[in-house]
């Protein structure tokens, strides 16, 4: 069979036996990965930087987690650990109580998936505090199951058609400098954003039935949006006043994305419960929610747990990542990727009106796209354009946004500079096309 009537039939089998609500970005179909390309099953070659959504910090198959990973397959590959537990969950634990923001006593619950730790906070800030309101921001993403759905505030694909929703869900406005809700301008508006939120106590909700704040500290989803470093310590801080916990879903920018563990670290606070999931375990299904031992620990013995939750192969792929962040200066080569991305794409800027916005801390980079840079309509299908364009040329790329019109930047923290140059350069390229048929 050619490779052209395999990837015909494989089309027609998808389109069988697959749901359809499952969608993929190209139908390039994968058969190997190595560092930051990708290789499909014609034999072409793919820069990657969307690294499968956040998920391959450390490159695709790196050489120390495939060992762990055989090692691990050779030994038991599930028992659960509620039934018969292994060290492996256990060392895993220990580190990431280490490496999550706050200088006090921990406890770390694993779960499968980003938004399972969503769901799991949840419910562990409620049994906590005893109190049931959970505040949420426009433009956030935490996750497809009823709950995590609820909070997410981008409607379409996410929300429509799957009500009723959860209830007890408060949203409010997030800091989104560049299109403020508010009109204000930065720094002139002295965070009004955050204030903002004492506002709400008074018209949304009372802080006396308010469980948790839950935020991402870049919204990856919503746009990578990046708000400026005094809006969480406020926020932290009206939390603090009114007894309300403090949640922060790392699940996109931890793990070393924008140059540090956990991005929070930027802004110098320290949450109460630290979300993280896709780059920690390198493309294994993991999750986590680390948290203050006595908010953690006040759950009753299973009141919480999994089936799979914290599967042996994962936390083996998990202590692999750790390990390869600490030998090998993950976080300081994110640093100097953000810092020679950002230059580029500030550069494109100067040259390009279409990029209404550069904007992100460390790796997690992204660039808004709009038709008017005074009006700043968004140019989703521009975006569009623009992404198929570079898959064409072989380089994956993702857009996203609550207008679908931002590009994000998600290749491996390890990519060299020759692959990134070539990415960047081919980006150049299909801006040039989209101003030439503007």
């Amino acid at each position: 069979m050619s490779t052209e009537e395999n990837l015909s039939s494989l089309k027609r089998l998808r389109e069988q036996y697959l749901a359809k609500g499952i969608i993929s970005a190209s139908e390039r179909y994968i058969s190997s990965a190595k560092g930051s390309l990708l290789t499909d099953s014609q034999g072409k070659e793919y820069i990657d930087f969307a690294g499968g959504i956040a998920v391959m910090n450390i490159g695709h198959s790196h050489p120390k987690v495939v060992e762990a990973l055989k090692k691990q397959a050779e030994k038991f590959t599930h028992t659960c650990f509620m039934v018969n537990p292994y060290q492996s969950a256990i060392k895993l634990a220990e580190k990431l109580c280490a490496a999550t923001p706050g200088n006090f006593a921990k406890s770390a619950f694993f779960a499968n998936s980003g938004a399972e730790a969503v769901e799991n906070a949840i419910k562990i800030a409620r049994y906590y505090t005893k109190k049931k309101g959970i505040i949420a921001f426009e433009n956030a993403f935490h996750g497809r199951t009823l709950l995590a759905m609820t909070l997410t505030g981008k409607v379409k694909p996410y929300k429509y058609g799957f009500g009723p929703f959860a209830p007890e869900i408060y949203k409010i406005p997030y800091a989104y400098c560049y299109r403020c809700p508010f009109n204000l301008k930065y720094p002139e508006c002295d965070i009004y954003c955050a204030e903002n939120l004492k506002d709400f106590f008074i018209k949304g909700i009372d802080p006396e039935n308010t469980a948790a704040v839950i935020v991402e500290p870049i919204q990856g989803e919503g746009g990578f949006i990046t708000p400026p470093k005094e809006y969480f310590q406020k926020i932290k801080k009206i939390c603090e006043e009114n007894n309300i916990l403090f949640i922060a879903d790392e699940i996109q920018t931890g793990i070393g994305r924008t140059g540090k563990m956990f991005a929070m670290q930027h802004y110098n606070v320290i949450p109460d419960i630290t979300l993280t999931a896709k780059s920690l375990a390198a493309g294994m299904p993991l999750s986590a929610i680390v948290g203050k031992k006595e908010i953690i620990n006040s759950v009753h013995p299973a009141g919480i747990g999994g089936t799979y939750n914290a599967n042996p192969l994962s936390c083996e792929a998990a202590l692999a990542v750790f390990d390869i962040i600490e030998t090998e200066n993950i976080l300081q080569q994110a640093k100097a990727l953000g810092e020679n991305l950002k230059s580029h794409l500030e550069n494109l800027k100067a040259e390009y009106q279409i990029i209404g916005d550069v904007r992100g801390i460390g790796a997690m980079i992204a660039m808004e796209l709009v038709k008017d840079r005074k009006k700043k309509t968004p140019a989703q299908e521009e975006a569009k354009a623009l992404t198929k364009y570079c898959l064409d040329k072989g380089l994956i790329l993702l857009s996203c946004g609550v207008y679908g019109n931002v590009i994000r930047f998600l290749m491996p923290l390890t990519i060299p500079e020759r692959l990134l140059s070539k990415g960047l350069e081919i980006i150049k390229e299909g801006l040039s096309e989209l101003r030439a048929n503007d």
